[in-house]
This record gives C-alpha cells, structure tokens and sequence, in this order.
C-alpha cells in the first residue's frame, strides 16, 4: 500500500512513545521481518465505543503511523444476535473523528477492485485484495463477514486434517463436559466420528439441515489442557438469523476465536494487539493458524492492559442498561464514557490521544484517575477554546449614569494563549447582567465580588459601585443600582484603578438567551461497578440546566468551535439539539476541578 508521504512544511513530529510493544515492533523493523508494518482495530459491532477502547485505537493507529504502515479498521461481526448496522455506523464515525489530522493516512480501506494474490489453501483464495491508490478506495472499514466463504473453506481444511469435527452435544452438555481450571473436561461422544462424516455433517449444517443448537463444529485439542480455551474450543455454531452486513446467505457463524485469527492471517496483520485478557487465547490463536500450515507469514498476538478510569463504567452491558432504563438521554449522552458522547460534550479528540499516551502500555492492570483525563481535557482545551463572556444565572444590574439606549464597545481578549492574541468588542449597556453568586448582600469575610456600597470590576469594561439593592415583595432581589465609572475603562483617565474584585457580565439587552447543560461526572464513588447494584452511586446532580444569557458573538457559534466561559468552564455548542436562534451549549469541562472539594 502506498503512504502519504510527510508534508515537508509540517512542525516537527513529537517523539514517538515508547513501551514493551513498540519494541517489538521495532526489533521486527530492524531485523526485517516484514515489508510493512500492518496492525488492526477488530471490535464487534454489538455497542457504542468508549474512552477505553481508544487506548487500542490509539496503540494500533499509533504503531501503523509511526512506522508508515497501515492499520485496518476492522468489524468481528461473527454473532448476529448481537449486533447491528447502528453500531457499525457508530463506530466507524468514533474511530475516524478520534484519528482525523493524526493518522487517518494510515488507515487501511477495503478496496475498489485490486486483484487477489495467487496463493491459495485448499483450493481457496488466500489473500486480501492488492491495495489500490488512496483515490480509488472505498469508504467503508473491513468485516470478518467477508471473509465467511474463506473461513468456511480452513474449517473444511481442519477437518480433513483431523483437527475438527462436528459435535452434538447441546451446549449446556458442552459446558458441563468442559470441566473446571481445577478438573480436566471428558471427551465429547462424538470426538471419534469420521472425517467423512464430519464433511458431510458440517456441509448440511451449512445447508440449513438443523435446528439452533442441535450441532456444532469443535476444534480437536486436549480436554485435560490447564488452558480451558483449548478443551475443544467451538469453531462453528448453526443460528438461523440474518447477519447484518452478509444477510440471510449464512445460518451457521464462526466463533470470534476461529474468525479473529484468520481475518489477521487474510489482511496480512504481522502485530495483532488486543488487551490483556485474551492472553489465554493466544495458545488458540496460534495453534489454529500452525494447524492449517498457510503459504504465507502468519500474525503473532501481544496483549496490554486495558484502560480503567475511576468513577466510569465500561462494561458494554451496564453501559446497555444505563440506556434501556434511561438513567441518560442515550449512547451520546455526554456523561457517558462513549466516544459519541465525549464527542457531543465537546471533548476534542486531541485529549483522548493525550490521555492515552499518559497512561502509557504495560502488561499490568490498574485504575487511572479521572483527574489525569480532566487535565488532559483542559490542557487542549486552554489552548484552543475561544474566551467568551456568559452568565449562567442572571441577577440585573441597572448602571444608573449610563444613557438608555447609549452602547460603549470594550475591547476583549479572544484567547491569551495565543501566540498573537486577536481581540473583539463586547457591548456594554445601561443595564447588563451579573452571576447570583457575584452578588452577596451579607458578604461573608474576604468576599471581593459585590456587595452594597461595594466595587467591582466588570471585565474588560470599567469599575462598578453598588448604590442600591431593590427586592420584590418576597424579599428576592431583582436588580442592582450600580454607578459605572468609565474613567477606569482601558485608555481612560483612571484606568489603572485597582479593586479586589473582577467578575464576568453580558449586556442585558444585547445578550443571546441559551440552555446551558452543566455536566458533571456521573457516578459518586470511585469504582461504582464493584457492585452489581452500581446504579444506586449515580450522582443526582450530574446534570443541571440553566437558561444562560450570553454575549452576542456566540449567536453565530458553530458546532465545531470550542469556547471558554471566562470564570466558568469549558463549553461546547450541542450538535444534536441546538438550532438556529435557539443554541444549546453543553459544559465539557469546569476550569479546575472542583469534585475534591464537593
């Protein structure tokens, strides 16, 4: 396959990580093992991705882009039950959003046309398309689904070599005969049938002969294996179902252990990195692949440890209930750990990357702080976020000496973080709007916002005192009196006039009106699944909604852009439902974390 070749005009690459897998890689590299470098991202379509599965993303796009080789995003679509074309669709948009700009060059397509090798098994092509130049490629990733006539023909192959046959035990009789870690497992009744009655058997399974379950294909090993994956593991199973992505052609489906290695052996994978705990699996992997004695360089499996994040859950099946009981508002709601979700909260795909070469690759399994991922989340978001002012919750402040209907512009800071800062102009008007908690008609000790006869500084605007405090007849406050000196405004007179306090305000008249989602972590305690009742550690106050008021730049606001509420937080225009003259804005982040202290 041909590589983009590096833009010369680009900044300089930061050094590549490194950990016991790219060393492998790179010993492969230099002892010239293979002509390239070809990894692979498998997930089964069964669910949503989430942040853990973005570390192997990460590793496997990783390792591709910095050894100019290839990854194949690839969907272990064997179980039809399970999965589905919204997943696909799903996933396919995760992984291209979390690697655009950093190593979609990398990633392998299925192809237009190509022709197939020559080598063959069995009589069988034994080789994936030829890649075709970058402009000829298809749009879509790779499915094991593709590869089921192939597959078929290697489980025809073991068992006319003997490694195979075909058994009719039911699978409650198959998971008793299996034994425990501690019990080797009995021999099926069946392990001695013929070859030919296997092929025969195995060819009516295929032709729709049996019922569900009635028979299965088993692979020939050793029942009294320490390894309990090797005790006859199944290699086929008969469900009359229509297969998401084949149809209805096939009523009898590889299991993901005979399905995942072939599918490496095909695409020509040489480093099939998955997580840890297929490392028992590995024995099978290669034992299967030995067996059929291939023309062709065969995969080699190498397991990490996955991704744990405390006060997060990514188990797919209580991710799937949180769902179905709408504790959240579905796959992408932004207190989900889902990418779609991270993705809609305004998390940029930079951060996940960040985090995920924070936490490094190692073999051993433990628990990141979810604070190491929120400072990866600000650390992007700092550099990027255009400052903005809003307030989330309006008191009125009614600035006496100013004309109505008079308009002063004040110029504001886009982003200090930028190398050449650019600026705008904000409007301040007679009557503007400041934050409840800027206002405290009994301050408590070393309290430098408002208060009575007390002053402030509006941002970028000019000093405040506070004259009057008018309440209705509850005793609520409903705005403040305020007198503005102008003089302290930037280029006047008494600009460098210090007070304590500095606080955020937008023009009453002039401001956006916004819902304003604040998010926040969804779960109280730090593993909330150690237990199986981990919906009771749910936060209550993961999400609260404010009708916010916001200056008026933010009514042109694009889904893309990401925004710092200055004095607030990180925030990001919702793409689902916003609309035009009715923004949504969903909080990413607060600006330091304040769950220490809650």
């Amino acid at each position: 396959m041909s590589v983009e070749p590096t833009d010369p005009g680009a900044a300089p690459a930061a050094p590549a990580p490194s950990d016991f897998i790219r060393d492998i890689v790179a010993q492969d590299v230099a002892a010239r093992r293979h002509a390239e470098i070809i990894t692979r991202f498998p997930p089964e379509p069964n669910g949503y991705l989430h942040i853990g599965h973005a570390k192997s993303i990460c590793l496997n796009f990783g390792i591709a882009r910095e050894n100019n080789g290839r990854c194949n995003l690839r969907f272990d679509d064997t179980n039809p039950v399970k999965e589905d074309v919204e997943y696909v669709e799903s996933i396919t948009t995760d992984v291209r959003w979390l690697i655009a700009g950093w190593a979609d060059h990398c990633l392998g397509l299925k192809v237009k046309g190509g022709t197939p090798a020559q080598q063959t098994v069995n009589g069988r092509a034994d080789a994936y398309a030829a890649p075709a130049p970058a402009s000829a490629r298809d749009t879509e990733a790779f499915f094991a689904s593709d590869y089921f006539e192939e597959l078929y023909g290697y489980a025809v192959a073991l068992i006319q070599r003997g490694h195979a046959y075909v058994c009719d035990l039911t699978p409650e009789e198959t998971e008793a005969y299996r034994g425990a870690p501690d019990k080797p497992g009995r021999d099926s009744p069946y392990r001695t049938r013929s070859v030919a009655e296997n092929l025969d058997l195995f060819a009516r399974m295929r032709a729709g002969e049996f019922p569900n379950g009635a028979r299965s294909l088993r692979a020939k090993i050793d029942m009294a294996s320490p390894n309990i994956w090797l005790r006859d593991p199944l290699l086929y199973r008969i469900r009359h179902t229509a297969h998401h992505h084949a149809g209805d052609k096939w009523c009898i489906y590889p299991l993901y252990d005979f399905a995942h290695c072939l599918s490496d052996y095909l695409e020509g994978i040489t480093h099939s990195i998955c997580t840890i705990e297929f490392e028992v699996h590995r024995p099978l992997y290669d034992w299967i692949l030995q067996r059929l004695e291939l023309p062709r360089a065969l995969p080699r499996q190498y397991e990490f440890a996955k991704l744990n994040i405390s006060y997060t859950i990514f188990s797919k099946r209580r991710l799937l209930q949180l769902v179905n009981e709408r504790h959240v508002n579905g796959w992408d709601d932004p207190r989900l750990p889902t990418l779609s979700g991270a993705r809609r909260r305004g998390i940029p795909a930079s951060a996940i990357r960040r985090l995920a070469a924070l936490v490094g690759v190692t073999k051993f399994e433990s628990v990141t702080d979810v604070a190491l991922f929120e400072h990866a989340i600000r650390d992007e978001l700092n550099a990027l976020a255009a400052r903005r002012l809003a307030v989330l919750r309006p008191v009125k402040v009614v600035l006496t000496n100013l004309p109505a209907g008079e308009t002063v512009l004040c110029d504001a800071t886009n982003n200090p973080q930028d190398e050449n800062p650019t600026t705008r102009q904000v409007p301040l008007t007679r009557e503007v709007y400041i934050e409840s908690e800027d206002f405290a008609e009994v301050p408590p000790p070393k309290y430098f916002r408002l208060k009575p006869g007390g002053e402030v500084r509006l941002k970028y605007a000019c000093i405040i005192k506070c004259d009057e405090v008018v309440k209705d007849a509850t005793g609520a406050v409903t705005e403040l009196r305020c007198t503005a000196d102008l003089t302290t405004r930037a280029g006047g007179t008494n600009a460098d006039r210090k007070v304590k306090g500095t606080i955020h305000w937008v023009s009453a008249n002039l401001s956006v009106a916004a819902e304003v989602r604040l998010y926040d972590r969804l779960f109280t305690v730090a593993e909330p699944g150690a237990t199986d009742d981990f919906t009771r550690h749910l936060n209550p106050g993961s999400l609260e909604v404010v009708t916010a008021r916001l200056e008026p730049s933010l009514a042109t606001a694009r889904v893309e852009d990401r925004f710092q509420f200055e004095r607030l937080g990180y925030f990001a225009l919702d793409p689902k439902d916003s609309a035009p003259g009715r923004p949504v804005f969903n909080r990413t982040i607060t600006l330091k974390d304040t769950w220490a202290k809650k």
